[in-house]
């Protein structure tokens, strides 16, 4: 009877979560009431607010920036060097876009957040190429005027570039006029 009991408060909280959860998050995320839907419809709603969060942060640093020229930062590496709790980044950023390339396996997540400029994916899209990698995945979210681009790259056997380098020529394909990065 105590198990029974046991298993029935569980349920009674499972349900009175999802309760919770499916009111706090906006209807067009939640497709059906079952608890895998709810779940699903809660974990898009926080990327999307991670993605919006991103970009609110992000505008924030090139509001403060003052020097409109790229400052690539040191390679970062936290954790052990294997794979526990290994982040191995790159930043550069300046008044016109801030890059960030990561190292997630085999593969390299760069993010890139700007304002909208017409042709830009193409311009990414073709340094990326040229370097040596392949775009796995591709996701982009927009908020007025500011845009974020997330890539999953795959790193090509020819590619002789670190992250910095990465990073800094990524931001370089925002540089249509020279007077932008200089």
């Amino acid at each position: 009877m105590a198990h029974i009991a046991v298993e029935r408060n569980r349920r009674r909280q499972m349900n009175e979560h999802l309760r919770v959860l499916r009111t706090l998050t906006p209807c067009f995320y939640i497709k059906r009431g079952d608890q895998a839907s709810i779940i699903g419809g809660v974990i898009e709603f926080i990327k999307e607010l991670h993605q919006v969060l991103q970009s609110l942060e992000s505008n924030k640093r090139r509001r403060k920036s003052v020097s409109p020229s790229p400052s690539p930062r040191p390679l970062v590496v936290v954790g052990d060097g294997f794979e526990n709790g290994v982040d191995v980044g790159a930043c550069c950023n300046s008044s016109v876009a801030d890059v960030e390339a990561k190292i997630s396996g085999s593969n390299v997540l760069l993010k890139i957040i700007s304002r909208r400029i017409p042709g830009q994916l193409s311009k990414m899209i073709s340094v990326l190429e040229r370097l040596s990698f392949e775009v796995l995945h591709l996701n982009i979210s927009s908020m007025d005027d500011t845009v974020l681009y997330s890539f999953v790259v795959k790193i090509g056997l020819e590619c002789q570039l670190s992250l910095d380098e990465l990073a800094f020529e990524v931001q370089q394909s925002f540089c249509s006029q020279v007077y932008l990065c200089q």
